[in-house]
């Protein structure tokens, strides 16, 4: 049974993670961090049931988002939050095909590209090797030779220099702050301030003379993968995006195979930017139509 549609809150966040353990396939936007960095915006609401953790946001408007849980131990044919029927935003391809099976000739899926998380091999793009990535390991040694810089990892002690880099970077970027920028300062702002409380987060930061010039935000997904979450650099330092890149994969206390850099949400520039550094493969998601039973 459901309980009703509450505000996140991070006293159960425990006990959603344990639901998202149980999850076959683990997309970026359901990290704990994403939807705590983006509840206020998206007005991001969840309702814990007996196995599963249903989201919706409501702003703009009401969207049901996937539900969370161990999805192959659901008869969702019998699924009484189901049987009214419902369309459900950002699903997980690995649920789409469930509930598809599941539930024959009331499931209608359509490919949701512009939320499709971009997956690249970690190994690949610490050592940036051959023709693919020449572009990026040239602006990548022009960094190191042009700059005498200072790569440590994020620390709860570094939150108040991350919030002064991005109330720059915000300056910086002025002419194209639009409500988006605005909207994804506001939820770094409040992912790097519960940093504390966020045990999942990593992250690291370059300095040249003392001043942090680029810094990554990322959490582990499962074992073998992370996904970065959020990563600013001041432009004027030539190369200083492939650096923080590559220094923050290259400097991790333990070994991923993978990094998730999340989706383009539609954003041609984004998406040939991200298309530029070669992803091993796509976490797909669609937007999906259950009909009543």
């Amino acid at each position: 049974m459901n309980r009703p549609y509450v505000s996140l809150s991070l006293d159960r966040r425990e006990d959603y993670l344990a639901r998202l353990a149980g999850c076959p396939q683990r997309t970026s936007d359901y990290s704990f961090a994403n939807l705590w960095g983006w509840c206020e915006e998206y007005g991001l609401e969840w309702s814990f049931g007996d196995s599963h953790v249903w989201l919706r946001q409501t702003r703009p408007e009401t969207i049901y988002w996937a539900p969370i849980g161990p999805w192959r131990d659901v008869d969702w044919s019998r699924c009484p939050t189901l049987a009214q029927g419902g369309t459900f935003t950002r699903v997980p391809e690995a649920l789409a095909e469930i509930w598809a099976g599941a539930m024959p000739g009331r499931v209608h899926a359509e490919e949701a590209r512009e939320h499709w998380d971009y997956v690249y091999s970690v190994p690949e793009l610490v050592a940036l090797s051959g023709n693919r990535f020449h572009k990026k390991k040239n602006l990548l040694s022009q960094f190191m030779k042009a700059y005498d810089y200072d790569y440590r990892p994020l620390s709860a002690d570094c939150i108040e220099e991350v919030l002064q880099m991005q109330l720059e970077w915000c300056q910086w970027r002025e002419a194209e702050c639009d409500a988006t920028l605005e909207a994804e300062n506001r939820a770094i702002a409040r992912v790097v301030k519960d940093w504390d409380r966020l045990p999942n987060l990593l992250g690291g930061a370059i300095r040249v003379e003392g001043r942090m010039i680029a810094y990554t935000v990322a959490e582990a997904l499962d074992d073998s993968m992370l996904v970065i979450h959020f990563e600013k650099g001041h432009t004027a330092f030539k190369g200083v995006y492939q650096a923080v890149n590559q220094m923050f994969l290259d400097n991790l206390d333990r070994e991923y195979a993978y990094v998730n850099r999340e989706q383009d949400l539609g954003d041609e520039g984004l998406r040939k930017a991200k298309m530029s550094y070669n992803p091993v493969t796509f976490l797909k998601k669609f937007t999906v139509t259950v009909n009543p039973a």
